[in-house]
C-alpha cells in the first residue's frame, strides 16, 4: 500500500475544527470518508451536508467494514471504542497531525506556526497563493469565508499551506519547505514545563525543514530571534527598519488600516486591511514576506490583503445588538486578550469596550493567572464566566471567576459563573454603543451568536 491509497478513510472526532477539515478535504479529494463525534454540532452538521455519513455518540460498529485507515482527534482518548475497534481489527490507526504528516510528506508545504497570529497569517496566504494561481491545498484552524469547505481548500497542485500546532508538539510530524513563525511565548503548560522546553521544541521542529528551506521569522519576537536558524531566513519587523521586510507610516481611519512596506530598502508601497489590531499588521507583513519568496506579485498580495474580510472567531464582527458592536474572538492567551481590546480601542475610538472574557483550562490560567489579570484590567468593564475545563488537560488547583475578577481590579467587574448567568450579566450591564467582545476558545462564542438574536 502506498501512503495515500487508502479505500476508506475513517475520521473520530468531526465536531472540531481540525478533524471536520480533514474530513471535508480528504472526501474533496476523492476519498471514501465516514466520521463521528460524540456531539452533535454546526461543524457535524457542514460535514453531513456534504454527503460525508457521520454518526454521533462513539460505538464500535460505527467503524466501517472498508475502513483501512483510522484518523482520530488529539482529543479523543486511547479508550474510545472506535479506536480499540480499529486496535482489534489491526486497521491503521493516525492521530490527526501525524496523517497530516503523512499526507504533506511528499508535498511544498508552507507550515505557519507559533502562539499567536496562526491562523491568520494561513488564511492570508492561502487566499494570496490561490489568487496567484498556484492551486494549494489550505488547512487552517479557523473557517475562511472564502473557502466553500470552510477551514480547508482542496487545491490540485503539489503546494500546501498548513497552520501547524504547537500543542503536543505537534508540528514535528511535518517537513515543510518553508515555515512561517509568528512568535513564541509560554503556553500549553499542561505539556511543556515552561518556555525554555516551548523553545527547544521549535527548534527541533526547525530541524525538519528541508534542505534549502526557508524560514520567514518575526523580528520583533526575542524567543525566535534565539534559535538555531538555518542559512535561508527572511526577517519581518514592525520595529526594525533593517529587517528583509518592514512597516511604517501606519493609520486608522474609517475602518480600515493601511501601512507602507519596505523591502531591501524600497517601498512596495501601500497596504490597506480591513481588519484592526497592530497584530494584523504583523500577520499581513509575515504573509507579505512568504509570498513574495513565493515569487507573488506585490499587486496580486496588495488585492488580496485590501479585501481579506477575517476568518470565524478573530475580531469577527457578529452583529448590533441594543445599539452595542458584538464582536467574538478566540482568544485565550494573555497577549491575545491585550491585544485584542487594544484593537477594539484603535477601530472604535472613544466607546467602552466590554470584554465578556471565558478562561480556557484551569492549568493555563493557573500558570498565567497575573498577565491574564493584567489584560482583563485593560477593558472598561470586565464579566468573567468559570473556567472552561478541557477533559484530560486539567491537573491541580482550580480557579474560580471570583478570582480572576479580583485580581483584575476593574471598578466594573462581575464573575458571571455560567454561560446562561453571564448572558444575564451581559444584559445588565450593557449600554448602546459599547464594544461587546465574546472571548475565549470554548463555548462562549454561542453567547455573542444568541445575543444578536435577540
Amino acid at each position: 500500500m502506498t501512503s495515500m491509497n487508502y479505500r476508506h478513510i475513517h475520521f473520530i472526532g468531526v465536531g472540531g475544527i481540525g478533524v471536520s477539515g480533514l474530513a471535508k478535504l480528504m472526501s474533496a479529494k476523492g476519498f471514501s470518508v465516514s466520521g463521528s463525534d460524540a456531539f452533535q454540532s454546526v461543524l457535524t452538521e457542514e460535514v453531513a451536508a456534504l454527503g460525508i455519513p457521520v454518526k454521533i455518540g462513539h460505538r464500535t460498529k460505527n467503524l466501517p467494514a472498508a475502513a483501512d485507515l483510522v484518523v482520530y482527534s488529539e482529543a479523543v482518548p486511547a479508550e474510545n471504542p472506535e479506536r480499540l475497534e480499529a486496535a482489534r481489527r489491526k486497521t491503521r490507526v493516525l492521530a490527526a497531525a501525524e496523517f497530516i504528516g503523512e499526507f504533506t510528506r511528499d508535498k511544498k508545504t508552507v507550515t505557519v506556526s507559533g502562539t499567536n497570529g496562526k491562523s491568520t497569517t494561513t488564511a492570508m496566504l492561502g487566499l494570496i497563493l490561490e489568487a496567484a494561481g498556484l492551486d494549494p491545498t489550505v488547512i487552517v484552524g479557523s473557517k475562511v469565508p472564502n473557502f466553500p469547505l470552510g477551514s480547508v481548500r482542496a487545491g490540485k497542485s503539489d503546494l500546501v499551506v498548513l497552520e501547524a500546532d504547537e500543542y503536543r508538539a505537534k508540528y514535528l510530524n511535518y517537513h515543510p519547505s518553508m515555515i512561517v513563525l509568528t512568535n513564541i511565548e509560554e503556553d500549553h503548560l499542561d505539556f511543556y514545563t515552561g518556555l525554555p522546553e516551548i523553545a527547544e521544541t521549535f527548534d527541533r521542529y526547525l530541524t525538519n525543514l528541508k534542505a534549502g528551506g526557508t524560514v520567514v521569522l518575526n523580528a520583533d519576537d526575542p524567543v525566535s530571534g534565539e534559535l538555531h536558524l538555518p542559512e535561508r531566513v527572511v526577517k519581518y519587523s514592525l520595529l526594525e527598519k533593517e529587517a528583509d521586510f518592514s512597516a511604517r507610516n501606519f493609520v486608522v481611519q474609517n475602518g480600515r488600516q493601511s501601512f507602507e512596506v519596505l523591502s531591501g530598502g524600497q517601498s512596495l508601497g501601500k497596504f490597506t486591511l480591513k481588519i484592526p489590531a497592530r497584530y494584523n499588521v504583523a500577520n499581513a507583513l509575515a504573509a507579505i514576506a512568504a509570498a513574495v519568496n513565493l515569487d507573488v506579485s506585490v499587486k496580486v498580495i496588495r488585492e488580496i490583503l485590501a479585501n481579506f474580510s477575517g476568518i470565524w472567531r478573530r475580531f469577527e464582527f457578529v452583529g448590533e445588538w441594543r445599539g452595542a458592536t458584538v464582536i467574538s474572538d478566540y482568544g485565550h492567551h494573555p497577549t491575545a486578550v491585550r491585544g485584542t481590546i487594544a484593537a477594539a480601542r484603535e477601530f472604535f475610538p472613544g466607546r467602552r469596550v466590554v470584554l465578556v472574557f471565558e478562561p480556557h483550562q484551569h492549568n493555563r490560567t493557573r500558570r498565567l493567572f497575573d498577565d491574564f489579570a493584567a489584560a482583563i484590567k485593560t477593558a472598561d468593564a470586565a464579566i468573567i464566566t468559570e473556567v472552561y475545563e478541557v477533559a484530560g488537560r486539567e491537573d491541580g488547583e482550580r480557579v474560580s471567576a471570583d478570582e480572576l475578577a479580583t485580581a483584575c481590579g476593574i471598578k466594573e467587574v462581575i464573575a458571571g459563573g455560567s454561560l446562561d448567568t453571564t448572558l444575564a450579566a451581559v444584559e445588565k450591564i450593557a449600554q448602546p454603543d459599547d464594544v461587546i467582545i465574546f472571548m475565549g476558545a470554548g463555548d462562549i462564542d454561542t453567547l455573542s451568536r444568541r445575543i444578536c438574536r435577540k
